[in-house]
């Protein structure tokens, strides 16, 4: 097949699942074109099967803000004649599905088609999409697809529910590379991170507020108090500077390590004992999935989708939302029981390989794309 995909090409979950997506359909021998305003970051490197479109968006005096949602129509529409793609496959709803849904009408009018699908991811549903001003826009590009996909049951249900939408929606989870990320032996940073073998706890988002990120240095504060413990912040965002000062009030400043984005997540995650989620809203929580694949069990909040990822008591904990005494409850269980953290360890790992491999996903996207062809 020849595949169009678009997405936000940023560190956020959603490019990333259609960027590692596209690299497998690449992989399997589908041609996969990338339409988007900045090259996928996770597409660094050359890949076989592979190629970019960027749209570009003209300033004009006239206009006081840039048209992104029609200059990704425009491009979409060169881009489905002169590759002649056999499928457009849009990442989040704003406003990549309104474009897609532009372009097909334009491509009716001509007598020619193209079928659409759009992936939910999250935000787009939760957040942006009930915003008063999107509702109805994200309510008819959603019922206007062709394919609707869902990375979670709970997203599933939270999209039906808050648009009122009778459309089918197929649940395809996110899913890893359990090749590359896996337990590997980093001894020497973790020497650098943690030199008196202090325990490590880990987190990494986007630092907004949704995240919580405040809480994991809380949870900090009080695992300290019992055994010796370091944590590790990878992101950045708008709260990074408010978990910077909290940090000082607690007088954490030196056991919280602040890394900004970073790219070969899995080698810092390997590091880690406990990967903390503390999330506010999560859909379904990739970041945990990654850390699980290198066998690093997940406490986290039971918002969302993260239920359906983490199964408490054997990989991880879950633990009711903002409750920071019991993560570190739980997160202290871990780390000073070897042997249930081991379990818990090997448990992450199994789970990670036999229920979200990419090689068991990424084959359901396939079907569905020739289900959506053949209708």
């Amino acid at each position: 097949m020849k595949i169009g995909i678009t997405c936000y090409p940023t560190y956020g979950g959603s490019g990333v699942v259609a960027t590692e997506l596209g690299k497998e359909l690449a992989h399997l021998g589908h041609e996969v074109h990338f339409i988007s305003y900045a090259l996928p970051h996770r597409l660094i490197n050359f890949v076989e099967n592979i190629f970019y479109h960027e749209v570009e968006v003209s300033n004009y005096p006239l206009f006081e803000h840039q048209l992104y949602g029609l200059a990704l129509t425009s491009k979409m529409l060169e881009v489905i004649e002169y590759e002649k793609l056999d499928l457009l496959h849009v990442h989040y709803a704003i406003p990549h599905a309104t474009s897609a849904y532009l372009a097909k009408q334009i491509l009716d009018k001509n007598g020619s088609d193209i079928k659409f699908i759009t992936t939910l991811h999250g935000t787009d549903i939760t957040l942006v999409g009930l915003e008063p001003s999107f509702l109805p826009l994200v309510k008819f590009s959603i019922e206007a697809s062709d394919g609707v996909t869902a990375v979670s049951r709970f997203l599933k249900e939270k999209t039906l529910t808050n648009y009122h939408i009778e459309k089918d929606i197929e649940v395809i989870n996110n899913f890893i590379d359990s090749e590359i990320y896996k337990p590997v032996c980093n001894e020497q940073f973790k020497k650098h991170i943690a030199p008196k073998n202090e325990k490590i706890l880990i987190h990494t988002s986007n630092f907004r507020p949704v995240k919580r990120v405040s809480d994991t240095i809380k949870i900090l504060e009080k695992v300290k108090k019992k055994i010796p413990a370091k944590l590790i912040l990878i992101g950045d965002g708008p709260d990074r500077s408010e978990c910077e000062r909290l940090s000082r009030e607690l007088k954490l400043e030196k056991d919280v390590i602040f890394l900004g984005k970073q790219d070969g997540l899995e080698n810092l995650l390997s590091v880690a004992d406990i990967f903390l989620m503390p999330s506010q809203s999560e859909s379904f929580g990739l970041s945990a999935l990654e850390a699980m694949s290198c066998g690093v069990p997940v406490i986290s909040s039971s918002v969302g989708g993260l239920p359906e990822l983490i199964v408490h008591n054997n990989t991880g904990f879950i633990a009711e939302f903002a409750d920071v005494d019991r993560m570190a409850k739980y997160a202290l269980e871990l780390l000073t029981n070897k042997k249930k953290f081991d379990f818990f360890s090997k448990n992450s790992r199994e789970r990670a390989e036999k229920v979200f491999e990419k090689k068991l996903i990424v084959p359901q996207y396939i079907k569905y794309y020739e289900k959506i062809l053949s209708e």
